[in-house]
């Protein structure tokens, strides 16, 4: 059964569609979604082909508002430097989508929401999800709008992870990849840095075991040290060195005592306040371990080339000099095994200290790659 609603704009037209049904999501877990909602935000307009549409995938904070004002903050879209008329992703030129993952907590279903078999929020009922299962559940809104092949499909971070398993998972649907900033599993470090946020979370008396939300708290606390921790490692020591050093906040000398004397430390808390106003926390647990638990080589007998044996999209790899999260060797690892693959693919390194988000920030260099690769790829496919 479906159940679209009308856009809102002309420009970006954000709907839901409902899947509803035995099995509608069948998950790697081996559960599955017998009731599944995507919410998502298209940009510009499908040609008459079929053949100009892109999808953007999100990173793991973020949402489906990727060029447009989101309605729950009233910030700006996450990536309108790179979505819009005239830019990278021109939607004068390009039908862009981007929906909220399976998991989330804008609108897809995730955690949060009522569980139709109790009449309760899910909580920790919900199933736990994993990349390609929010790759899968892409694929079922692709469909839906009739689109056979992508003419992109781009993201950063776990954005990129899930750009990598439409490589593996659905080659034949796509005509060029960007994974960006991003790695093909995580590494030990990785893991360790989510776990400690969601201890954090799990922590916080108002936790709950997961049914908050049936009770009318929220363990906001928790949430907001696993946002702090997690923001540290999406900047470089150099970018907090240029952006704070150790000024202090509103004070001319310390205050020996526990408030924020810095104001890195004024910083943090801020945005762990501002992140628990628009993001669920069992939502958090759950993408958190799905990132975790990606790991494209060993799902491919332990060889990530085999992941792209049958890849034949043109592919650009991107990485920054200062990420320390997902390192320039991890992209280096993601190009040797597309080359192993006989694949067509270009790499490309840009020189920035401002870490790991650097693919949300204005680097015209950056721009100005990503913009010649998709030029290319429509003029090779004839999209105007």
């Amino acid at each position: 059964m479906l159940d679209e609603r009308a856009p809102s704009a002309p420009l970006a037209a954000t709907r839901t569609l409902r899947l509803a049904g035995p099995q509608a999501l069948a998950l790697d877990s081996g559960q599955a979604l017998d009731d599944l909602t995507i919410a998502y935000t298209t940009y510009g307009e499908l040609n008459a082909a079929r053949s100009n549409a892109i999808l953007i995938c999100h990173a793991l904070t973020l949402d489906q508002h990727v060029a447009s004002a989101n309605p729950m903050t009233g910030k700006p879209g996450w990536w309108e430097a790179m979505v819009g008329p005239g830019k990278v992703f021109d939607t004068n030129r390009f039908f862009v989508i981007c929906s909220n993952v399976v998991g989330g907590c804008m609108g897809t279903t995730g955690p949060k929401d009522i569980n139709p078999a109790t009449g309760k929020p899910y909580g920790l009922t919900f199933p736990v999800i994993t990349i390609r299962d929010m790759v899968r559940a892409q694929v079922l809104l692709v469909d839906h709008l009739g689109i056979s092949e992508l003419l992109c499909v781009a993201g950063g971070s776990m954005g990129g992870m899930q750009v990598l398993e439409w490589m593996a998972s659905f080659p034949e649907r796509l005509v060029s990849a960007m994974p960006i900033a991003t790695t093909a599993n995580h590494s030990a470090q990785n893991i360790a840095f989510h776990e400690v946020g969601r201890q954090a979370i799990m922590a916080d008396p108002e936790w709950r075991g997961g049914h908050y939300l049936a009770d009318a708290v929220f363990p906001s606390k928790g949430l907001a040290v696993a946002r702090m921790a997690a923001h540290i490692t999406y900047l470089s020591e150099a970018a907090l060195q240029r952006k704070f050093g150790r000024e202090l906040q509103d004070r001319t000398t310390v205050s020996y005592a526990f408030d924020a004397d810095f104001q890195v430390e004024s910083y943090l808390r801020h945005q762990g306040r501002s992140f628990v106003e628009r993001f669920d926390a069992n939502s958090y647990l759950y993408i958190t371990r799905a990132m975790d638990y990606f790991d494209l080589a060993a799902d491919h007998g332990g060889q990530l080339s085999q992941a792209f044996k049958w890849l034949k999209a043109r592919v650009c790899v991107a990485s920054f000099t200062s990420d320390w999260l997902y390192p320039t060797i991890e992209a280096k690892r993601i190009v040797h095994a597309l080359n192993a693959a006989a694949a067509n693919v270009s790499f490309v390194e840009f020189e920035t200290d401002a870490g790991h988000d650097a693919f949300l920030l204005d680097i015209p260099e950056m721009f100005t790659t990503f913009r010649g690769f998709i030029d290319a790829v429509a003029a090779h496919r004839g999209v105007a």
